[in-house]
């Protein structure tokens, strides 16, 4: 596929990329993941002041570069390429653009707030039962004079131990796995009634389990109509998804050029192991699933806005992950015992391209869920 960048794409690629690879060492982030509180504060300050990326995909209005999902996209593929745990997905991309959706008085309060690097925001969608049905449901919000009360159970929610805001989907009405009575609120971390148990993620980010009892929320605090949220769910899943393949792109990028490199140092019977014929065809094919992903990740980002949004996201999905999976085990596999060794940093990419695949559906998920809509 051929696509050209603008100038402000390029600018905004190129200035993400000068940062991280100034900044954001191996050993940086090391210290961050084992640091205890599970983000950087400081690199959040710099997204926001020195950078300005957390306004890429918003509007001029609201304080932000005018940019959209391909600007999301760009920033998620340098994400990849160094590791980032900061949580630009749930809270740009993912809270961002529900709040870009639906409009409104909320949008208008907090997206500056976003832009400024003020509000941090976890995305509380998954629940023990659900897999990957977005409608299956045990939170529950019930009217409660003006307002409504929250209860039920969230799973390993991302950047929730740091968050400022939760964005949770919750039951207000019909059955568990209902299309319909879906709802999602925007509410304040420390609520009353929000409790959290904390835990870090294989791949050095840090999520939680998190439990809403009685929660009183205000009905200022929902982001659509009540029992309508589906659609717009669905939306922003999609969006997180095709930003998700991007970082996939980043991290396979750099196992690709770690093992090439190694390839071309380790000796074995007197010659680097690159010489050898069966490691050269395996580093193409490694280069070629990441190529490969590239495109398809275009596809689905252009494709957001259109009506063919989820079958492209889906085969993106598919597509990457597979790819996620071959390169990451492939450059483990060259490198020996110590590609999973901690000290090395290709150990630390198989682990964020292993967990990529599951995240937002895994590869059978999304396979089923092509066939499905170009089947029916």
């Amino acid at each position: 596929m051929d696509f050209n960048t603008t100038d402000e794409q390029t600018m905004l690629r190129d200035t993400v990329s000068r940062y991280l690879a100034d900044t954001y060492s191996f050993d940086n982030r090391m210290k961050t993941v084992h640091g205890g509180a599970g983000w950087n504060p400081a690199v959040w300050k710099a997204f926001a002041e020195e950078l300005g990326i957390l306004g890429a995909p918003f509007s001029e209005a609201h304080g932000g570069l005018g940019g959209g999902a391909v600007e999301n996209m760009i920033v998620m593929e340098e994400i990849g390429r160094a590791l980032v745990i900061e949580p630009y997905l749930p809270t740009v991309v993912i809270a961002g653009g529900a709040l870009k959706a639906a409009g409104g008085a909320l949008a208008d309060a907090v997206i500056p707030e976003i832009i400024a690097g003020n509000a941090i925001i976890a995305f509380a969608y998954a629940e023990p039962q659900g897999r990957y049905n977005l409608a299956d449901l045990r939170t529950t919000a019930k009217k409660d004079g003006a307002g409504y009360v929250l209860n039920g159970h969230k799973s390993v929610v991302y950047s929730a131990p740091y968050a400022t805001h939760l964005l949770v989907t919750v039951r207000s009405g019909g059955a568990q796995r209902d299309k319909d009575g879906v709802s999602l609120f925007l509410i304040p971390a420390d609520t009353k009634g929000v409790t959290r148990r904390d835990y870090p993620t294989v791949d050095g980010s840090a999520a939680s389990e998190v439990y809403f009892e009685n929660v009183a929320v205000g009905a200022e605090h929902m982001i659509g109509g009540e029992g309508a949220a589906l659609t717009l769910i669905e939306q922003i899943v999609d969006e997180g998804t095709a930003a998700i393949c991007a970082e996939a792109c980043g991290v396979t990028r750099v196992l690709h050029a770690t093992t090439l490199d190694y390839a071309k140092q380790r000796k074995q019977f007197g010659k680097a192991i690159g010489d050898f014929q069966v490691i050269q065809h395996r580093l193409v094919d490694m280069f070629m699933e990441v190529e490969q992903s590239v495109s398809i990740t275009l596809m689905a980002t252009l494709k957001l806005d259109t009506p063919e949004r989820a079958q492209a996201v889906s085969a993106a999905k598919a597509k990457v992950g597979k790819g996620a999976k071959f390169v990451g085990q492939n450059a483990v596999q060259i490198h020996g015992g110590i590609g999973i060794s901690n000290e090395l940093v290709v150990g630390h990419y198989f682990k964020r391209s292993t967990m990529i695949e599951g995240q937002f559906g895994s590869v059978d998920h999304h396979m089923g869920r092509y066939e499905r809509i170009v089947i029916g």
